[in-house]
């Protein structure tokens, strides 16, 4: 690897270990091997660095995510759409049990886009890429599949629980909704039937 993909690496690990906020150039560098002028010839600036360290984080965790093995090994998911939605939550539940540093550092930085606005610009410009994988992911189709307009709509749906979720596991971690429970709440909420 070169210096950049070093400073990257340096700067994802930073953001895991010390948080978004909290990681100073000095940081990378010593996460990184590479030296402090490297940071400004390649990214810019740390922030910069930092805003692609996000990207990139969040884009690897998404498809690990993906590529996680369905609940029961070598079962087909579930042809019923609401029992696919259950066992797809079940397995992104299951890796946000296993990401607590991720997890805390995606919601630290959802806490500063309001006052960030080259981090909100940056997001913006993924979170559809993002809701086509998150569509792909639970109707278990390519996401070149997935059109724009349903990457929007769907795709906002998902991550808007993704989200809550995300931020529900860092308060209570004990509590959380099962991909059943995620299923039942949906069906009760679109049909108006008791759980």
């Amino acid at each position: 690897m070169g210096h950049r993909e070093d400073l990257l690496e340096g700067a994802k690990r930073c953001l895991l270990e010390k948080g978004y906020a909290r990681t100073t150039a000095r940081d990378i560098v010593a996460a990184s091997g590479a030296n402090l002028a490297s940071i400004g010839y390649h990214y810019g600036s740390k922030d910069a660095l930092m805003r692609q360290a996000v990207i990139a984080s969040s884009e690897e965790w998404g498809m690990s995510m993906a590529e996680a093995p369905a609940a029961a090994e070598g079962a087909p998911a579930s042809a019923d759409p609401l029992e696919r939605f259950a066992e797809t939550w079940d397995r992104v539940l299951q890796h946000i049990a296993t990401e607590p540093e991720f997890i805390a550092a995606q919601v630290e930085v959802l806490g500063l886009l309001p006052r960030d606005e080259g981090l909100r610009e940056a997001i913006g410009a993924v979170l559809p890429e993002g809701g086509e994988g998150l569509v792909a992911l639970f109707e278990g189709v390519p996401d070149t599949e997935v059109d724009a307009e349903t990457a929007r709509i769907v795709g906002s749906f998902y991550q808007a629980l993704l989200t809550g979720l995300m931020v529900q596991s860092l308060v209570t971690p004990d509590a959380l909704p099962t991909g059943h429970d995620l299923a039942a709440a949906l069906r009760r909420v679109t049909t108006g039937r008791v759980l």
